[in-house]
């Protein structure tokens, strides 16, 4: 009686006692099915794919099964093999076709080569654990049985005007001995700095790349040292299904995949979204002289951008670029992305030098990137916040002009910029610091603030410390005689290049980091800050830390200590952002009052109110939000003033008269010593004198009106 058995239960090939038949082509990669594993790979100009077969771990497979003729269907090779132990078992491929580079194709089928729909990689499974170089198959293809329990767990789906993004790196912020965590340096570990950042009052994780990559593919020795130098960042990807096995402290029992969903889950319990930087721009097999790992061997005319003589375009900087609006690499990146938002319940994703993904394979930005606009329309994706890191290192800036579809966010470069140079004490820049403030409505006006992500510091270039110690990189320890990272910086050192036990100095400097962090968290917009700013980390002058496993990058707990007034007031200065809806608009201000308060929702001011001096010489500007205009009108919040001095000294600032009742309180003053530089909601001392205040030189001033 089992009639109704499905025929594709049944093997119509056996080869050493391993049976198969013809598989299903979609989806691709290795997907079980009754009695078997599915395997499903793409090449078009392979003349031969061969199946290797690995027990986990073994130097040598215990089956290859080269795929029949017929089990091709156009160009995508499909096997289902019975009986495989799933638990233990490692895949590969080999491909046999034309070695001739100058026609784009490099085939060897003496390499064998990681599938790129993998969703996990053996191989790499301890962090910096010294691989066997003599490994025949060293990035391993695995499975992954889907039992993870969510429970009632689902993306948080918080609208993006209220985030406070924190971009960490899963490494380096529990390294540190001082972190006090079990497994440091893990997914696990974050789970241990949970209540940390609910205090700090974060409420969405950017985790920098967590996708398979090698931390040993650029190996040497640090000069300064005598260390060794590695790929620390990550941002060379070897798969991009797979999450980093040398992040989890599982991970050498292959239990990756469950210890980053355990870490999703409870930061999802908490109230913090993930989001993930992804890098699609490029790939671990670098230009023609890199090695074959997966995507050259298979098909390196569809997944990379070649020049006519059949090199590798380099917009990436980094030796290839991937060729993301070929139809085929444009499914695999929707694929992979569907599959983190579904199966990891990823609540956005960044992506890196995003300008990438709107050229063409010849490298010509494309007025309409079809990548780009199927993944703002992508179903599964719909939720997800999409942001752009609008350039490439191929000279293609876009902040401002990225392609949105009324969906993409970016990171405002020109925000950044416009901040140092306006905490520098720059002259010109007040007209333009009335832009970011609101959010960039010159940049945005058509998409609103929200397509802002606004930042000073991240993870490339220098901490926010560094902005305001350091007038010049030093990155003497990379190897490269001081010549890679930014030359750009608009950062100053207050008078001393470096640490100085100056106390006037490194009284400044705290009052810069704190004037950084009000503006940011005054402004419209998407602030995200850089783990570790808000203890004052340093990286000791190295804006361009991508190579080092040390202290460089290792985030030092025992500042929180030593730097208690900067994280003292970037914890309560977050507080604030959290409890004005007013800052927090999803549209642009009109500079009208259309709620009859009797103010419109936004106005600018100097030393004189009403009258805000845009000429080249001023340093000072004010600015008010009218709490009745909150959420356009749909809340009731305080009135908000804020007052930017950035002269070197102390201006008195008329303020503008409120409504009858109100008064103004005093919320924020970065040039009083900690303990009165900020107050708890509610707790703000009310001004003695209502018609003006005193606002220190390079100093920020924020008061309440209720």
């Amino acid at each position: 009686m089992a009639t109704d058995i499905r025929i594709d239960y049944y093997p119509t090939h056996e080869q050493e006692g391993i049976k198969f038949r013809r598989g299903h082509v979609l989806p691709f990669g290795a997907t079980m099915v009754p009695n078997g594993i599915n395997f499903s790979i793409y090449s078009s100009e392979a003349i031969d794919c061969t199946l290797v077969l690995f027990e986990r771990g073994e130097s040598a497979p215990f089956a290859e099964i080269r795929f029949p003729e017929e089990f091709r269907t156009g160009n995508v090779y499909s096997m289902i093999v019975f009986d495989l132990d799933y638990e233990r078992l490692e895949y590969g491929y080999r491909m046999d076709g034309p070695f001739n580079p100058e026609k784009g194709h490099r085939f060897d089928k003496n390499i064998i080569l990681s599938d790129p729909y993998a969703k996990a990689i053996g191989g790499r499974d301890t962090w910096l654990a010294k691989p066997n170089w003599d490994d025949i198959y060293p990035y391993r293809s695995r499975l992954v049985f889907e039992d993870f329990d969510w429970e009632n767990d689902h993306p948080l789906e918080t609208p993006i005007e209220d985030l406070v993004i924190y971009e960490m790196h899963v490494r380096g912020f529990t390294q540190h001995p001082s972190s006090e965590v079990k497994n440091p340096g893990t997914f696990a570990a974050i789970r241990s700095k949970i209540a940390y950042l609910k205090e700090l009052g974060i409420n969405c994780v950017e985790l920098m790349p967590i996708y398979e990559f090698d931390e040993w593919e650029n190996s040497k020795e640090n000069p300064v040292t005598g260390g060794l130098i590695v790929n620390f960042w990550g941002y060379s990807t070897v798969n991009f299904f797979s999450p980093k096995a040398g992040y989890a402290a599982t991970g050498k029992f292959g239990m990756q995949v469950d210890e980053l969903k355990t870490l999703i889950k409870e930061l999802h319990k908490n109230g913090i979204e993930v989001m993930l930087d992804v890098v699609f721009n490029h790939t671990a097999e670098g230009d023609h002289r890199g090695h074959t790992i997966s995507f050259r061997g298979i098909d390196n005319k569809t997944y990379y951008m070649l020049t006519p003589e059949g090199y590798y375009f380099n917009f990436s900087g980094t030796g290839n670029t991937l060729n993301c609006n070929n139809p085929v690499v444009r499914n695999m990146v929707l694929d992979c992305l569907r599959y983190w938002a579904a199966d990891y319940h990823i609540d956005g994703f960044r992506f890196d030098l995003a300008a990438i993904l709107g050229r063409d394979q010849n490298g010509a930005p494309l007025s309409n990137p079809p990548l780009l606009e199927s993944l703002a329309h992508d179903p599964i994706l719909a939720k997800c916040k999409l942001v752009a890191e609008a350039w490439d290192a191929g000279g293609l800036y876009q902040v401002g002009s990225f392609p949105a579809y009324g969906r993409w966010a970016e990171w405002n470069g020109k925000y950044r910029d416009g901040i140092r140079k306006f905490l520098k004490g720059d002259d010109g820049l007040v007209g333009k610091m009335a832009q970011l403030v609101q959010g960039s409505p010159d940049l945005y006006y058509y998409r609103g603030p929200t397509a802002s992500i606004n930042f000073i510091a991240c993870h490339d270039g220098f901490t926010l410390y560094d902005l305001f110690a350091y007038n010049e990189k030093h990155n003497i320890a990379n190897g490269e005689n001081n010549n890679d990272g930014g030359n750009d910086n608009d950062s100053w050192n207050h008078g001393v290049e470096g640490e100085t036990e100056d106390v006037g100095i490194n009284q400044l400097r705290h009052r810069q980091i704190k004037n950084a962090l009000s503006i940011l968290m005054v402004s419209q917009g998407v602030p995200m800050i850089l783990s570790g700013d808000e203890m004052g980390v340093t990286k000791f002058g190295n804006n361009n830390t991508y190579c080092h496993d040390n202290e460089l990058n290792w985030t030092d707990w025992g500042l929180l200590k030593k730097n208690a007034d900067i994280y003292n007031f970037a914890r309560h200065i977050l507080r604030f952002r959290r409890a004005h809806p007013v800052l927090r608009s999803a549209t642009h201000f009109q500079h009208r009052d259309y709620v009859g308060s009797g103010f419109p929702d936004i106005s600018f001011h100097g030393t004189q109110a009403w009258k805000p001096d845009y000429s080249d010489s001023s340093k000072c500007l004010a600015f008010m939000l009218d709490g009745a205009h909150a959420k356009n009108g749909s809340i009731k919040d305080d009135m908000i003033y804020v007052a930017m001095n950035t002269y070197w000294d102390a201006l008195y600032y008329e303020l503008p008269v409120l409504s009858a009742g109100r008064n103004w309180y005093l919320a924020v003053n970065t040039s009083m010593p900690s303990g009165e530089d900020i107050f708890e909601i509610g707790k703000e001392p009310i001004l003695s004198e209502q018609g003006r205040f005193l606002v220190g030189g390079r100093s920020t001033v924020i008061l309440v009106g209720k």
